[in-house]
């Protein structure tokens, strides 16, 4: 495992898939199979601790990137205020002091655009994605006939004997961060935020619904 440190409260670790068998686990089970990959992490958090003193105290934000031979993975810790906890995130040096609720356009703006908007590439929209998972058909349902919830773009898969809600907030229907702080509230009072990506969904998932899920759901559910 190749270990590098960024900061002092952040790391970036990249593991292969080859090391991560040699370790006991299967590939396909640390996505399908929670307490497997938090030990899987865990693991690997002891021995980025021993090589680089890095200790896991309070909240964290992890960042896991699948890639062709491996998984990379970012790990920052979090700073606990009067205001809430606080990441020290790897962005540019001015934004990096951001409060919980306030990080995630920013974050996102970097990560896929990272130089900068360009007006003839524009590389990135900046439209939030979040994907939720469900263990009971009915908590989706009971979601759907909640009020407020049509201006955001859904989709939903199963896989594994769970539900999965793909959900988008697009850019020109959410000027204010207080509305989509107010739905993620509601959505995050039935599912789960979910760490499998889209394209895992789409590759090995089944698609049940592929657009405007609330509204069909009420429709057939009413």
């Amino acid at each position: 495992m190749e270990i590098e440190r960024i900061n002092e409260n952040t790391v970036k670790f990249y593991i292969s898939y080859m090391d991560i068998e040699e370790r006991g686990f299967d590939r396909e089970e640390i996505w399908y199979n929670r307490d497997r990959s938090e030990e899987l992490f865990w693991e690997m958090m002891d021995e980025v601790h021993a090589e680089e003193e890095f200790t896991v105290e309070g909240p964290l934000w992890i960042q896991v990137q699948a890639l062709e031979k491996g998984l990379e993975v970012l790990v920052t810790k979090a700073h606990l205020s009067k205001e809430g906890p606080k990441f020290e995130l790897p962005l540019p040096n001015d934004k990096k002091d951001l409060p919980v609720d306030e990080r995630i356009e920013e974050l996102l703006d970097h990560q896929f655009n990272p130089k900068g908007s360009q007006e003839d590439e524009p590389a990135f929209e900046d439209d939030l994605e979040f994907l939720l998972h469900f263990k009971d058909f009915e908590d989706v349902i009971a979601l759907s006939k909640r009020p407020g919830l049509d201006k955001i773009k859904t989709s939903l898969y199963s896989l594994a004997d769970k539900y999965y809600l793909y959900i988008e907030f697009p850019e020109q229907e959410f000027e204010d961060e207080e509305e989509i702080d107010n739905i993620l509230s509601v959505l995050l009072e039935y599912g789960l935020e979910s760490n499998i990506t889209i394209h895992r969904l789409e590759e090995y998932g089944n698609k049940i619904v592929g657009e405007d899920v609330f509204s069909v759901l009420r429709k057939h559910f009413s």
